[in-house]
């Protein structure tokens, strides 16, 4: 059955609590999120008042950021909904959430949690930032090796309801360090009096809790895991990190990267909810920078003023020919940025790629001289060969630049998505207007 959200909106105005409590039951977590991002504010809180504790968890999940924060507020007033609501979230998903807060509001909600909830979480945010401790969550099942397979099945029907996952299960000493783990269909296909040690092969990857949760996202997609332990500098299993908890951290990472590249001085969750004074700081400070940057491209054009009077043709080709430069470095920027960030290329690498770039960035350069040499003939036949040597070397210098930037700036220990296409642009026009006055000097006997 589906009901517009106007039927809501009727059956709040009306305060048909009951028939909307019905209603709101026949939906899915993926569905409510929507209905409560769509909804006024006043409407979103009364929406998720009456939603069971269980679907409250589950939709919680899925609000953005900003909506999240909005219920929190909204819901101050509700002590036992807010304090149900806190302490059914998973610990990484509510340290991922208490992390976005301001210290005084977090220490504030904190209170509202139960004491071992309490405990979990303050562990939880003692993690430095971005480290997989802040990742993971302390809800997993372990067993010991002399346990038996029956044995382990009933202490999974006891306490795996509160497990983040079932998928593996975890093999501690009696130090409880981490010696191996279990897949739940080698347990399954086991006789049931067999010991959890006849299973073993104590072969098991394992991630550092003070590792950077970028490092996470290589090991999954090597080993294709849902889900990966986490130990301390002692090999003690103190959490794990699930695939959808890493697939957050990808995104946030795409999207830092992507907002980078585009010279925005921070992320922007949502343009539609973003204040202007936000979006204007964000995007001012590279601008203004490259205004001065770009005021070279100026100073050199004034250098070959003579030579511009004296072939005005020039001037239509400068736009074609400098943009090609940028775009090819954007191209390879792009390429590199990407291979840096997820591990195929490294910063060693740099010199085996200089050569296939310069043989690649050569073939299209000349590719792009023809045609540029096409339109000249019909335009200006008497700059052909200026044109085309310049396409030529704008195109190697271009992707030269965009090549080496992510290198030198992961280097030099700077996010190599900063990088970005605007600066790449920038340093690739500059050089190709002396690239291409140079050869026209040249040329003409300037």
């Amino acid at each position: 059955m589906m009901v517009d959200k106007v039927d809501f909106e009727l059956l709040i105005e009306n305060k048909e609590w009951k028939e909307l409590k019905r209603l709101l039951n026949e939906y899915d977590s993926i569905q409510l999120a929507e209905f409560i991002e769509e909804s006024p504010e006043k409407e979103k809180i009364i929406l998720f008042r009456i939603l069971s504790r269980i679907q409250s968890k589950e939709v919680f999940k899925l609000l953005s950021y900003e909506d999240q924060e909005q219920l929190i507020e909204g819901l101050m007033q509700y002590n036992r909904k807010l304090s149900d609501l806190l302490n059914d979230l998973e610990p990484d998903d509510r340290t991922a959430f208490f992390e976005e807060l301001p210290g005084q509001v977090t220490q504030q909600l904190i209170q509202w949690l139960s004491p071992e909830e309490r405990k979990k979480t303050i562990q939880l945010l003692g993690y430095p930032e971005n480290s997989i401790g802040r990742l993971m969550t302390p809800e997993y099942i372990s067993v010991k090796p002399q346990d038996t397979v029956e044995q382990t099945f009933a202490h999974i029907r006891k306490y795996g309801r509160d497990s983040e996952t079932l998928n593996v299960i975890y093999i501690v000493d009696n130090d409880l360090k981490l010696i191996d783990d279990l897949r739940i269909k080698e347990l399954i296909l086991a006789s049931p009096q067999q010991k959890i040690e006849e299973l073993m092969d104590r072969r098991f990857v394992a991630l550092n809790v003070l590792d950077d949760q970028e490092s996470a996202i290589k090991v999954f997609r090597d080993y294709d895991r849902v889900a990966l332990p986490v130990v301390s500098a002692e090999g003690v299993l103190i959490g794990i990190v699930s695939f959808d908890d890493i697939m957050d951290v990808v995104e946030e990472e795409s999207t830092e990267d992507f907002l980078k590249f585009g010279s925005f001085q921070e992320a922007i969750a949502n343009p539609l909810s973003a204040r202007i004074g936000g979006l204007f700081k964000s995007r001012i400070v590279w601008l203004v920078a490259l205004v001065f940057m770009n005021v070279f491209s100026g100073a050199v054009l004034s250098n070959f003023e003579n030579l511009i009077q004296s072939v005005v043709s020039l001037v239509f080709f400068l736009p074609l020919l400098i943009d090609s430069g940028g775009n090819a470095g954007s191209q390879s920027a792009t390429l590199m940025i990407r291979s840096l960030a997820i591990g195929d290329v490294k910063l060693t690498d740099w010199y085996k790629l200089i050569g296939k770039e310069f043989v690649v960035s050569l073939l299209l350069g000349i590719t792009m001289a023809v045609a540029v040499a096409a339109v000249a003939s019909f335009r200006a036949p008497e700059i052909i060969l200026v044109v085309s040597l310049t396409m030529i070397l704008t195109v190697l210098n271009g992707s030269m630049i965009g090549l080496l930037l992510p290198f030198i700036f992961t280097r030099i220990k700077i996010d190599p998505a900063t990088a970005s296409a605007p600066l790449i642009t920038s340093i690739a026009d500059i050089s190709g207007v002396i690239i291409y006055f140079s050869i026209a000097s040249w040329y003409f006997g300037f």
